[in-house]
């Protein structure tokens, strides 16, 4: 339960985050009421390459930037106390850095020693918020070292925010920021080269842009049936309405819904589906009427890995989504089991929730169901690989 943080807060939060899809310069502010939430010292967020580690976009709540110049040029990832463990750690799942250290091997560290100590700071909890075959995004903030360690309801408020960071920073990136302006005329969306489509709540097509219009007239990866926007993969036609409906409701209630939606069809090029809430008295209420926007991407490096599709497809958890894939790749339970190293008890625990949010109720049905949207991922370059039994 996130106790410590009323509906209106995380409400305006997350639809302050979505704000900075069309105005990168609002993350400053986020990332202030992060930090005040929080009551931590600062907080920082980063979509980087995992190339060559150069940020595609960065921005840090208000702290000494200097420091901070500092911290980025002369510490790598394996010099930050539990950094490493969050990058190669399950998305959505805050790591703190007590619970990687003990606080005196935390005090012991050249970092601790040189940068964090002297500055009165004392632990991270740390979200990976996008991991996808060329891009890592994370989000940390960091408390001073006169308050108790991170709580519990501060590392389940990060999570939540978690899968809207991905949605945003996602989205932003697909967006070239010098076409957009504060008024948003039609020959502006016409300018994008991203496809971005506008649906009422039900999914009815009210505008298409340039780019968008002639994916619609190839009727691949998108298409209409009786003016309903849909995706050409049958296999997510539910996991888009869903997420467009949830959009029209709350920016809160998308969670993650609607991020990297696998679309097209086997033997098509590879694309995936973002879905944007067009939240009144927001910044993106400039589109209503419309009140959801569909960003397609057919670039390889926006398609989420494999467990990542699970996760939004069906609001699964990381243990059920590494289950549905193994489960679905036709290996037996047992096997299963043991291969993911859970009981059998558990594995019953995990394929019940599964069968429930995927609308499925045995295993062949998981069979059809990774049949369905494995192909796409596999035709861009990210296959679903299932451990032998």
């Amino acid at each position: 339960m996130l106790t410590r943080f009323s509906a209106e807060q995380l409400s305006s939060i997350i639809g302050d985050i979505y704000d900075c899809v069309l105005d990168s310069d609002g993350w400053v502010s986020v990332l202030n009421r992060i930090t005040q939430a929080t009551n931590s010292a600062y907080t920082t967020i980063a979509l980087a390459s995992t190339k060559d580690s150069h940020a595609r976009f960065a921005a840090h709540s208000t702290w000494d930037t200097e420091q901070l110049r500092v911290l980025q040029h002369e510490y790598g990832f394996q010099d930050i106390p539990g950094l490493m463990p969050a990058v190669v750690g399950e998305l959505d799942m805050p790591l703190t850095t007590l619970s990687c250290l003990s606080e005196p091997e935390l005090r012991a560290t050249r970092f601790y020693r040189e940068w964090a100590g002297p500055q009165g700071l004392r632990e991270a909890c740390i979200v990976k918020f996008v991991d996808t075959s060329d891009r890592l995004g994370l989000l940390g903030t960091t408390t001073y070292a006169n308050r108790d360690v991170i709580s519990g309801a501060e590392q389940r408020f990060m999570a939540f925010l978690s899968p809207h960071l991905r949605r945003a920073a996602l989205i932003g990136d697909l967006l070239d920021q010098a076409r957009l302006t504060a008024q948003f005329y039609r020959e502006t969306l016409n300018a994008l080269a991203t496809p971005v489509a506008f649906t009422d709540a039900e999914g009815r097509l009210l505008f298409a842009n340039s780019s968008a219009e002639r994916l619609l007239s190839a009727e691949t990866p998108i298409l209409t049936r009786n003016g309903i926007l849909q995706p050409q993969n049958p296999g997510t036609s539910g996991a888009l309405s869903t997420a467009i409906a949830a959009a029209c409701q709350a920016d809160v209630s998308l969670g993650a819904r609607g991020i990297g939606l696998p679309i097209s069809m086997p033997g098509e090029a590879p694309a995936v589906a973002y879905v944007l809430p067009l939240t009144p008295g927001t910044a993106r209420a400039a589109f209503r009427p419309a009140r959801a926007a569909v960003f397609v991407s057919t670039m390889i490096s926006t398609t989420p890995v494999p467990e990542a599709v699970l996760i939004t497809l069906f609001d699964l958890t990381p243990a059920e989504a590494r289950v549905l894939r193994t489960i679905g790749g036709g290996v037996g339970a047992a096997s299963t089991a043991k291969t993911l190293g859970i009981g059998e008890n558990t594995l019953k625990t995990h394929l019940n929730r599964i069968y429930a949010k995927t609308g499925t109720s045995r295993q062949q049905d998981l069979v059809k169901l990774i049949a369905d949207i494995e192909a796409p991922l596999t035709a861009s370059g990210l296959d679903m690989p299932v451990p032998s039994a």
